[in-house]
C-alpha cells in the first residue's frame, strides 16, 4: 500500500521529487500518526518519537511531514527540502513510516491549515498529531493551536528534560480536561477530538539544535 523510497525517483537537485508533494494513498479505517518538523537535521530521537507512536498508539502508519520551514524558527540556512527528506529516509527505513513533504504542495506553513485540510480530504482515516513533549512546551504559541486540537487527537512522546515542565504548559492546562489515561493510549486514534495523552518510556535525549551547534546536519 505504501510507496517504498527505492520506488520513487530521486529528488531533483531543486526541489523535492513529484512523488513527494502529493498526500499518501490510504484506505478507509486506517489509523496514520502525523509527525511534522524541519529534520533539520532528522535524528534518533525522530525515530524514537515515531516508534513509540507507531507501537503505542497501534498505528497503521506514521507520516513524516518534511515540512518547508517551521514559521517559529529561523529558516536562513535551512537544508532544502529534497535533501531533508532523503536524510529522513535514510534514517526512518521501517516500511511503516512514510516521509513525505505534501505540505509544501498545501501552500502554507501553518499546522492548522495542514491538518484541517487532511481531515476533510480524508475523513474516513483516522489520523493523530504525533510530537514530542519539548514542543508541548510551546504548543500555545502555535497559531490556532486551538484549531489543532480540535481537529485531531494528538499523542505527546516523553523527551529528556520535559516530563514535567510540558505537562504545565499552558496549552497542557487548557487541555487538561481532554486528557486520557496513558493505559488507553491505545485507542487514542478512535478519539473524538479533543483528546490527547502523554506517552512516558524510554527517552532519547537528541535534539536537532544540538546536532547543528555540533555541526552535524544533512
Amino acid at each position: 500500500m505504501e510507496s517504498r523510497v527505492g520506488d520513487r525517483p530521486l529528488p531533483h537537485a531543486n526541489g523535492p521529487a513529484r512523488g513527494d508533494l502529493l498526500v499518501p494513498p490510504t484506505a478507509a479505517g486506517m489509523r496514520i500518526g502525523l509527525l511534522g518538523g524541519s529534520f533539520n537535521p532528522p535524528h534518533l530521537g525522530h525515530l524514537h518519537v515515531a516508534e513509540t507512536a507507531l507501537e503505542r498508539l497501534r498505528l497503521d502508519r506514521l507520516w513524516v511531514l518534511v515540512t518547508p520551514g517551521n514559521p517559529l524558527k529561523e529558516t536562513a540556512g535551512l537544508p532544502s527540502l529534497a535533501r531533508r527528506i532523503a536524510a529522513a529516509r535514510r534514517l526512518m527505513d521501517d516500511p511503516r513510516i512514510v516521509v513525505t513533504a505534501f505540505e509544501a504542495a498545501f501552500g502554507s506553513p501553518y499546522t492548522w491549515r495542514t491538518v484541517e485540510r487532511l481531515v476533510a480530504m480524508r475523513p474516513d482515516v483516522h489520523f493523530v498529531w504525533v510530537m514530542g513533549a519539548d514542543n508541548l512546551a510551546s504548543f500555545h504559541r502555535w497559531q490556532h493551536w486551538r484549531r489543532i486540537a480540535s481537529a485531531l487527537p494528538m499523542a505527546i512522546v516523553d523527551r529528556p528534560g520535559a516530563a514535567m515542565t510540558p505537562l504545565s504548559a499552558p496549552a497542557a492546562q487548557a487541555l487538561a480536561d481532554f486528557r486520557l489515561p496513558e493505559a488507553r493510549a491505545a485507542g487514542l486514534a478512535g478519539h473524538r477530538a479533543p483528546a490527547w495523552a502523554f506517552l512516558r518510556g524510554p527517552r532519547n535525549g537528541l535534539s536537532s539544535t544540538e546536532l547543528r551547534r555540533r555541526g552535524i546536519g544533512v
